[in-house]
């Protein structure tokens, strides 16, 4: 390389090569700030779509403990949960389009569907993965060893997919022989 900065070559002419000057201290925190700001932003935007598909809002009667316990299960699961006791169950299921004889003991609502009872975990799954035009899953009745309900003998149960018309059909099938 020649004095003047230009790579000296078989008689073939080059630009100079400039070097950049490094940052100082200042340009370099400022970059960074623009960077996690810039993030920071992004995240705030995004955050409540990714908090949606995991956030129940379970309606419950106070004195049930089986609820209690499917509250629990799903918060082990990664699940953000509030609890709500403090209306009539029966209106509740009736406002969420929940049909007779897919109700159980407390009902709960996620991403736009409807959760009966003790529904799996990896049925919600995939429910929100799936994303059928339907309002939710019910687990009907308190089948034992679903989850919360653990105490006594399991039992052979269907999670129910429930239709927008109300209609319900096999999801999934737990417990003994399933």
């Amino acid at each position: 390389m020649s004095n003047d900065g230009v790579a000296a070559t078989s008689g073939a002419a080059m630009a100079p090569i400039r070097q950049q000057p490094a940052p100082t201290g200042s340009t370099a925190m400022k970059r960074w700030f623009s960077r996690i700001g810039t993030s920071l932003l992004l995240a705030a935007l995004f955050a409540p779509v990714a908090m949606a598909a995991n956030a129940f809002d379970v309606y419950s009667d106070p004195s049930c403990g089986c609820c209690g316990a499917w509250v629990d299960y799903m918060r082990t699961q990664g699940y953000a949960v509030t609890v709500h006791q403090n209306q009539p169950m029966v209106a509740v299921k009736a406002r969420f389009g929940v049909p007779p004889g897919a109700m159980s003991c407390h009902t709960a609502l996620i991403d736009g569907y409807v959760i009966e009872g003790h529904v799996p975990v990896e049925d919600i799954r995939r429910l929100l993965a799936e994303r059928p035009n339907a309002r939710g899953l019910a687990a009907p009745g308190m089948p034992m060893g679903s989850p919360g309900m653990e105490m006594g003998a399991p039992e052979r149960y269907d999670v129910v997919l429930i239709g927008r018309d109300g209609s319900t059909r096999v999801f999934a099938t737990h417990g003994p022989r399933a």
